[in-house]
Parts: structure tokens; sequence; C-alpha cells
């Protein structure tokens, strides 16, 4: 883990000493929008309370809410006093939440009105101190709005380092328990620098938030690094395909950058309003959470809308690798070289370097990676190596050192003795026109050992069988590769990162499979 020394700033307090009339934030769904100025009074009315209920440096103040500007005046509440955030799914049961809420041990709850049912189910669950109701809309007589009016601002900041722990975010469990990824306040930072030159962010950037600010790339792309550069931030509460391409096509929004999931894309390329948006504003769209089938990056660019693939994760700060404009459309299917201060390289499962082109495992270093997982210590071995943090995600280079991004290591199979990954059948299968939606998972073979079984959502009024996948793949993928198995779903489980929960699909679908 690298130290550091450097302070971590406030740089809500700052804009607002140095911009204080420039727009932080606008919230989309109740039209509420505040200054620099304004915020960090708001922020300081916030940290006053967070104080007066006993929260200090060092304590946890946990979220449970859909996206609006509220998230991210309490964030930096939190932070002005030198505590941590704890950002929780307003997707999971109580149940789901009993677990982390207990393991990361939050002072206080701040909740969405919308979840109060499951805020009172999980309350005998779970030992909270203090629990703050919310509507996300400015609502007066919320608790949260009294609490800002009734309080004095607090206009200085708790000493803090940038080694310091600003929050906890739990991954999204494909695979099992979720873990606490414990941010710093020096991820955050040298993620924001990272953004810089690749997405071309400036102090003019106006940033559409889309996805869940509970999730990395929604707080920590969108978000976060438009107010530590001085832009501004829109919020929008929850995705529909008509919101994002209204707002992008608004003139008096001005919207520049955005980062979407792929599931988001594959949603607004049906709506008819993609056919007249007016994309020219846009200086970069980033699209994240799961590798963006070609087909659909090359959709959108005949539209005027380039879609530049990223890789990030939370153990990261979302911030490893983006591909640039410039890359689409000769570049398709990369993700772009590694950013300035996130150092990537491939290995094979024994550690050792691959050449260029063949696919490894993608390790990676520096100050943009977290220094462990909350109270999991087994966890944190299996994960570091000589200051390494192994991904878990297979990818390669090519011969510009561009990095494609095959799939999760869990997610490949092997038909034959060659190696599958998922994610390139489903990128060729997206090109098939009665398929809205795929997921390939490798399934028992009696003769192959394991072969592919293509989960699909059909389109609309449409049908499909296996010999028109199988026609469609020739030529495309080695014949190795194609799914023998077809099976249909009406959507396909998700995590709210836009990614498929293929541990569901390996356990429901070979049920299905005659």
């Amino acid at each position: 883990m690298i130290k550091h020394d450097v302070i971590a700033q406030d740089y809500i307090a700052y804009h607002a000493d140095t911009k204080p009339n420039k727009l932080a934030t606008m919230d989309m769904a109740s039209g509420r929008q505040f200054t620099y100025s304004e915020m960090n009074v708001r922020v300081g009315q916030l940290a006053t309370y967070l104080k007066s209920r006993g929260i200090s440096k060092g304590d946890r103040v946990a979220f449970l809410a859909l996206n609006s500007t509220d998230i991210l005046d309490i964030l930096f509440a939190a932070w002005r006093i030198g505590a941590s955030a704890l950002a929780l799914n307003f997707r999971l049961t109580a149940s789901e939440l009993e677990y982390i809420v207990n393991d990361a041990g939050p002072d206080l709850l701040f909740y969405d009105h919308m979840f109060a049912d499951v805020v009172e189910e999980l309350k005998p669950l779970v030992n909270i101190n203090h629990y703050v109701g919310m509507d996300g809309l400015g609502g007066v007589e919320t608790d949260l709005e009294k609490a800002i009016a009734s309080s004095e601002p607090l206009l200085t900041r708790e000493y803090q380092t940038l080694d310091e722990e600003c929050m906890l975010m739990y991954s999204s469990g494909t695979t099992g328990k979720p873990k606490g990824v414990i941010i710093t306040h020096g991820m955050i930072f040298y993620s924001a620098i990272n953004l810089l030159q690749r997405a071309q962010n400036t102090a003019e950037s106006v940033w559409l938030t889309v996805m869940p600010l509970f999730h990395i790339g929604g707080l920590n792309i969108s978000s976060l690094p438009a107010l530590w550069i001085g832009g501004t931030t829109l919020v929008m509460r929850m995705f529909t395909s008509d919101a994002v391409l209204d707002a992008i096509d608004s003139s008096d929004l001005g919207i520049t950058h955005t980062i979407l999931v792929p599931a988001m894309l594959n949603d607004m390329r049906f709506n008819s309003k993609a056919e007249t948006t007016d994309f020219s504003r846009m200086v970069v769209s980033i699209a994240g959470g799961a590798s963006v089938p070609g087909e659909l990056v090359k959709w959108w660019y005949s539209k005027g809308f380039v879609i530049c693939d990223g890789y990030g994760m939370t153990e990261s700060a979302a911030s490893n690798c983006v591909a640039e404009p410039s890359d689409v459309p000769e570049f398709i299917g990369t993700s772009g070289k590694g950013l300035f201060l996130t150092e990537m390289c491939l290995k094979d499962p024994d550690g050792n370097d691959v050449k260029q082109g063949e696919v490894g495992e993608i390790w990676m270093r520096g100050p943009t990676i977290t220094p462990g997982y909350w109270n999991n210590e087994e966890a944190n071995k299996n994960s570091f190596v000589d200051g390494w943090f192994k991904s878990g995600d297979i990818a390669c280079q090519d011969e510009g050192g561009r990095y494609i991004i095959e799939d999760r290591s869990k997610d490949m199979y092997i038909s034959g003795g060659e190696n599958v990954y998922p994610a390139e059948v489903e990128s060729v299968l997206f090109g098939l026109e009665a398929i809205a939606d795929v997921a390939v998972i490798g399934v028992q073979s009696d003769r192959w050992g394991e072969t592919g079984c293509a989960v699909v959502v059909l389109k609309d009024g449409m049908s499909l069988d296996i010999d028109e996948v199988h026609a469609y793949c020739e030529g495309k993928l080695g014949k190795f590769k194609f799914p023998n198995h077809l099976t249909f779903m009406e959507e396909l489980p998700r995590t709210t990162t836009g990614k498929v929960k293929k541990f569901e699909l390996r356990e429901t679908i070979p049920t299905l499979i005659p």
C-alpha cells in the first residue's frame, strides 16, 4: 500500500470560495439546483447535525436511497467531520442488508421513504443508533430537511490524509457473499486525475449521473470527478431510456459526459428517440460495468453517439482503462490503454507475465487501488501478491497495447480442452437480429466436457433456433466456441451495475436443458 502524507481537501469548500456562483449540482427529479456556495452551506449544516448525533471521525454513516443530490450532500458532510460513508444497494432485501450492515457497523442510516418497509424489517436485525428519513425531492417535512434547516453550518473540515478511509462499498456479490471494499480519499483523488486526460474532464464539463450512486461507476466516474474539478453534475433519480435521451438532447442542460452500462445502452437503442437525439455536445460517453458488445458500439456510432468502452472495479475506484474516442470505430472491442496512475499487467495462473496477444489475469497496482477488504483477511490474502491486486478478470492486449477484456475467470469454461470466454461469444450473438439480450454460460457435455448454452431474450415477435445460431457463428467463431444449447428468458437477471448474474444462470439453466 502506497502511503501519503497529503491532506485530503474539501473541494466543495474550495470551489465555494473560488467560484461560489457556479452550478455544482442539479437534481433532475425535483429540479433543485445548488451552486457551490449553496452546497457548501448545506453540507456544513448536515455535518453539524451528524456531530449532534454523536458521529465523529472514524464512524460510518450509511445511505439507502434512490439517486438524488442529497446523497452527495451526505457524503461531503460525513467527510467534513472525518466519518466514512457506507453505500447500500437499494435493490437488496432486509435479510441481504443485514449481513452488510452488521459487517460494516454504521451508527446512522439515511433512508429513502420508498424503502421504509425494508428499513422497518431491518431494524431488529441490526444495531443502528439513528435513522433519518428522506424523499430525495427536497420535501421540507422530511427528517433530512428538518435536520439541515435546524443546524448551523460547519465550514471547517476535520484533518484527514489521502490514506484514510472515506467509504465502504460492498461488491455486487455475483459469486457469493459481498465483500466490503475500503475506499480512501486518495483513491478518489487519483482516479479524478486519471480522468482529466482520457475523459477530457474540465471545469466546464456537465456530467449526467444515471448509474446508482451506491455503485462506484455512478459515484466516482460521473459525480465526484465533476465536483473535484469544479464542474457540474446532474443526478437522475432512476434510469429510463426516455429520460436519458431527453436529457442529452437538451441544449439547456448542455450535458457533455456520462457513463452508462451495456444494459442501458441496449434498452436505449430500442427507443425511437435514439434516431432524433442530438449527440453533438457529448465529449466523452463511457460504458462500464461489463464489456460492451461490439455490435452495440457500432450501432450507436452509426447514430453519432461515440461509446468509449472502459474497464474498472470498485477495488480500483473504477479507474483502470478507457478507450479514446479516436479508437472508435477502428478499435471497437478494446477498452483502451491503462490510465496514467493505474499500473496494469497480465499474468498467467503461476504469476508469470504473458506475451502480447495472449490472455492472462489482470493485475493492478497504484494509488487508485484499495488497501484491502473490510474485516476479510482471507480475501486480502487471496487478492494481493507483492503489492499487486489480482482482479480475477481475463484480458489480452492488442499490438497497440489496448486492453481487450475477455471475461471473468470464473465465467470461463473449457470445451474440448479449449478455453472459451463467454463475453466473446455474446458479442457475436448480439449481431443476430432476433436477439434483444443474451448471456452465455458453460454447461456439462458428455462429449466435450463443457459446452456453451446461449440464454436469449428475444425481440418482440421474433424466433430463433440453434441451427440459425450456428449458421450465424460460422466464420465468426471457432466451432468449439459455438453454443450447442439455446434457452429463452423474458429478462436476464442482472446486478445493479448491469452485470448478468451468471452464477444464478449456472444454477437454474442446466435443469431446463433436455
